[in-house]
């Protein structure tokens, strides 16, 4: 049987024009649509930002599997586009990994695991169009 680890919980009102907060208050944010002037936040922003912390942790777990750390300095650049198709709205994304002093091809090897491995990565596994970088 599946153990529950964790439950992120928030209460959203308004929608794009909204707010959105956690159930421990940690969690505290205005929104506004994409491009707008408005002062908060966007849904995109925040998966992306979800998501790219999430997919760090995973290419540790996937340096780990190897004996290998990963560097202070890496990073995920995350990019969520809003595309509007003919079936609608859907989201596409990048992720772009910076893993400074680990060779390139060792590096794509890392990114391709943590993609496997990742729990927003297997989510939108073949819902949405992924593209993986190591810059």
């Amino acid at each position: 049987m599946p153990k529950v680890i964790y439950t992120g919980n928030t209460n959203t009102t308004g929608g794009r024009d909204g707010a959105s907060r956690s159930s421990d208050g940690r969690l505290d944010v205005k929104l506004s649509p994409p491009g707008s002037s408005g002062l908060g936040t966007n849904p995109e922003q925040l998966f992306a930002a979800g998501w790219s912390a999430c997919f760090l942790g995973a290419i540790g777990r996937a340096a780990a599997e190897r004996q290998l750390r990963v560097p202070a300095d890496a990073a995920i650049n995350a990019e969520i586009d809003l595309v509007l198709n003919d079936d609608g709205y859907v989201l596409q994304a990048r992720l772009n990994a910076k893993l400074p002093g680990i060779e390139a091809n060792l590096a794509r090897s890392l990114v391709e695991r943590a993609h496997q491995l990742c729990p927003y990565s297997k989510a939108t596994r073949g819902n949405i169009a992924v593209e993986l970088n190591v810059v």
